[in-house]
């Protein structure tokens, strides 16, 4: 067994995987996928299967396929969610629907999710086909409650966490499932990493959304103020409305209705400031971070293990 790699390693090694190997059939959607890839992206889901097989006792590069099939799954909802959301850009680039329009996008996501399980069938034993499959229904159902979730401003944090569990935690935890299973990791390790990957979500998409309201544009690669644009129910807001302050929900309510402008995003962002549930969400994503650091506790010290309690550390610093 190889020592572990830094995290940096990591990155570089999914990255060199992705310039050197990834191909499909059809030269088209592997232009539009590579040129999604070319723009960015941490690639947390690849890293966290390789960190869950190198604290499972494996670190060797055969597990680089499964860890890009990861990336992959989340490259193609990216790519259907540019076009649900009419999105124009997506990591400080044109969204996939931009250069190829809807009709090639949908059909490059289609065809990647095909193409993978294509190849997860043909070259893993059951359960990691099963997990992914649920993981890839999970994240649909997940989406279809957010759409019905648009605009309902008494929306439960609770039905937030659904969401944000199926279409963001999901892959995550199937992610660092995925690789302890292929590394050979005992039922205790398997779930661990599972619960980790799923806390580590829930945490991931509660950030994201701070920093819809918080962030600069060219940070997130994507307008500032986004999530109001399109009438979401992000967990700020959620708590912000939770505080009862009829100014705040008064504004929100017009805007959400359309009586409002863009202009009035500013004024939004603010008040939710001034209710303090900006600090009510930053509380959150703490409490899932270390909700999600204990869950490794079962496991047994490695390089890995504080390279994946590091990976939530980072989330809740500003």
């Amino acid at each position: 067994m190889e020592a572990v790699r830094d995290d940096a390693g990591l990155y570089a090694r999914v990255e060199h995987f992705f310039n050197t190997t990834f191909s499909t059939d059809n030269a088209l959607i592997t232009e539009a996928v590579k040129r999604m890839l070319a723009a960015g992206g941490k690639r947390l889901r690849p890293r966290m299967t390789l960190l869950a097989a190198s604290v499972c006792g494996d670190d060797s590069d055969e597990h680089l396929y499964l860890a890009a099939y990861m990336e992959l799954i989340h490259v193609a909802t990216l790519i259907h969610d540019d076009v649900v959301d009419n999105a124009t850009t997506r990591r400080g680039v044109n969204a996939t629907a931009i250069d190829y329009g809807n009709r090639v996008s949908v059909l490059a996501g289609d065809y990647l999710f095909a193409w993978i399980f294509k190849n997860v069938t043909a070259n893993y034993d059951p359960p990691i086909p099963h997990i992914l499959s649920a993981t890839l229904a999970d994240i649909c159902d997940g989406e279809v409650l957010q759409l019905r979730s648009l605009g309902v401003l008494d929306l439960p944090v609770e039905t937030y966490v659904e969401i944000a569990r199926k279409k963001t935690a999901a892959l995550f935890a199937a992610s660092a499932e995925c690789g302890a299973i292929a590394a050979g990791g005992s039922p205790a390790q398997v779930e661990a990493l599972r619960e980790y990957g799923d806390l580590f979500g829930v945490a991931f998409q509660m950030k994201d959304d701070l920093l819809d309201m918080t962030a600069d544009a060219a940070v997130i690669g994507k307008p500032v103020g986004n999530d109001l644009h399109e009438r979401k129910m992000t967990i700020p807001l959620i708590l912000a409305l939770g505080t009862g302050d009829a100014e705040l929900r008064a504004r929100v309510e017009a805007y959400y209705d359309g009586e409002g402008a863009d202009t009035d995003v500013p004024a939004i962002v603010a008040d939710i400031a001034r209710v303090g549930a900006l600090d009510l969400t930053r509380a959150q994503i703490a409490d899932y971070a270390a909700r999600a650091k204990a869950a490794l506790a079962p496991m047994g010290a490695s390089e890995a293990k504080t390279e994946l309690e590091r990976l939530a550390d980072a989330l809740v610093a500003d």
